[in-house]
């Protein structure tokens, strides 16, 4: 879709992951501070489950409060998005078949759930998440 193409024609953004409660949430929220009266931001996963409080916490560091009702693909209407940022295989995959006319970009993020280690190990891996897309969002939509 050569909407998605040109950023400044971009009026909505999905951003997707596998669960909806750390990476897709995260994004959404950054763009929503940098972009938010010029693109309608949403996030959605292929699941859904609660709001992880790592997730919570790496964001109010930045000053960004994660506030947040998790929510699968089915739970959104496929027709009001010019462009889907997967952030997981799984998303990539279900967002390719959610509605062929959107544009899907496919960012490889880390999972930071998965990360074993100590507590202070575990914020470390969330914060490297956090970062990445801030920097990846700044790059695409700044």
């Amino acid at each position: 879709m050569a909407m998605a193409e040109d950023k400044s024609k971009l009026t909505s953004v999905l951003f997707a992951c596998t669960m909806n409660v750390v990476r897709s949430p995260m994004a959404a929220a950054m763009l929503r501070q940098l972009k938010g009266r010029e693109i309608y931001v949403e996030s959605a996963g292929v699941e859904a489950g609660a709001l992880d409080p790592l997730a919570v916490e790496a964001m109010a560091e930045i000053g960004i409060a994660l506030t947040h009702r998790p929510r699968r693909f089915e739970d959104l209407q496929d027709d009001c998005f010019d462009l889907i940022v997967a952030l997981s295989p799984e998303a990539e995959r279900r967002a390719r078949d959610w509605d062929g006319s959107i544009a899907v970009e496919y960012w490889h993020t880390a999972d930071p759930t998965a990360f074993e280690g100590t507590p202070e190990q575990r914020r470390a891996a969330y914060r490297a998440v956090r970062d990445t897309l801030r920097r990846q969002i700044a790059a695409r939509f700044g």
